[in-house]
């Protein structure tokens, strides 16, 4: 058996800059996306696949409240829910699909999960994670009036609703997710990030309006699982030092000392690359064997550390040149 690897898909695996984002639009960006993870399996991975959801909740979002009148709203937890069961459909439906193809004697499920965090979080005193679409001031303010919610004016393009996004602390259907990769199924789960949910007095977990950050919630799936590597599959091919700048210059294989350094001298963004910086070097600090950024359609060569930016834990670097 080879390795045990969770794939975390970028919202380019789903839906296309430029493209509304139609079901058809969807399941055809996700086919051409699941012929790259087959390949894994068909060299003997076990794959556990992630994905992230925010284009489908704020659609989801436009039309709970465009219907508000004749349905009740949910709240976005169970937006959460709804679009992991979406999009986890069209990612299990497109894998068994191309397993038929091929003759491979696999089968895919898409486990709904719910990711535990901490209800005293630092997160939920400060919200930052704008959610849905863009509203008018007036509209805004209505909200924040009549449901306590907190919105923040976004860069002059209009309002939008913020929301905390708390640290995953752990992933409660865990043993469940490790018992069917044990048995050979290929999972989906945790998508965007899983659904909140906070540990009540009493024990019982209660959903929460927050959103976890997808990269932070799919490393904790990794290390919870004993995945041997960690693959963030995005829209660039390398993680840059200096970039946007004339010394813009390409990351490829370094270790976590290297990467934790750049990090404290302020390199990644905390809007674009950071988080996913932080969830590759979280995993190899927590004892995991090799984790990558690259681009979705190098996801085979990314695991074989052939592309990408490669994060191991050694300072030697003629190992570093032979992970994978």
């Amino acid at each position: 058996m080879g390795k045990t690897i969770v794939v975390a898909l970028g919202g380019n695996a789903i839906l296309q800059a430029g493209e509304r984002g139609t079901a058809a639009e969807q399941k055809r960006n996700i086919e051409n996306t699941v012929k790259q993870i087959v390949k894994l399996i068909k060299d003997n991975h076990r794959v556990i696949v992630t994905h992230g959801n925010g284009p489908q909740v704020g659609n989801l979002m436009i039309q709970q409240e465009a219907a508000k009148g004749k349905v009740p709203p949910m709240p976005l937890d169970v937006c959460g829910a709804q679009t992991q069961g979406q999009i986890g459909y069209m990612i299990q439906n497109s894998l068994e699909n191309e397993f038929k193809r091929l003759g491979i004697n696999k089968k895919a499920v898409t486990l709904i999960t719910q990711v535990l965090v901490d209800k005293n979080d630092p997160a939920f005193a400060n919200p930052t994670k704008p959610v849905g679409p863009f509203y008018t001031e007036e509209e805004a303010r209505r909200a924040m009036e009549e449901k306590s919610e907190i919105w923040i004016e976004d860069s002059g393009r209009g309002w939008r609703r913020v929301v905390p996004s708390p640290d995953p602390k752990g992933i409660v259907e865990r043993d469940i997710i490790k018992s069917l990769v044990e048995r050979d199924f290929v999972v989906i789960a945790s998508g965007g990030g899983g659904i909140p949910v906070i540990e009540d007095a009493d024990g019982s977990l209660l959903g929460v309006e927050a959103v976890i950050d997808k990269d932070l919630a799919g490393e904790k799936l990794a290390h919870e699982v004993g995945a041997d590597t960690f693959v963030i599959l995005t829209d660039v091919p390398y993680v840059a030092i200096n970039y946007g700048t004339p010394s813009q210059k390409n990351l490829e294989k370094v270790t976590l000392a290297e990467m934790e350094d750049y990090k404290k001298q302020g390199h990644f963004r905390a809007g674009s690359m950071g988080p996913k910086v932080e969830a590759v070097c979280r995993f190899v600090r927590r004892g995991g064997k090799m984790a990558v950024i690259a681009s979705l359609d190098k996801a085979v060569d990314a695991v074989y550390g052939k592309t990408g930016t490669v994060i191991v834990n050694n300072t030697d670097k003629q190992l570093i040149e032979k992970a994978g």
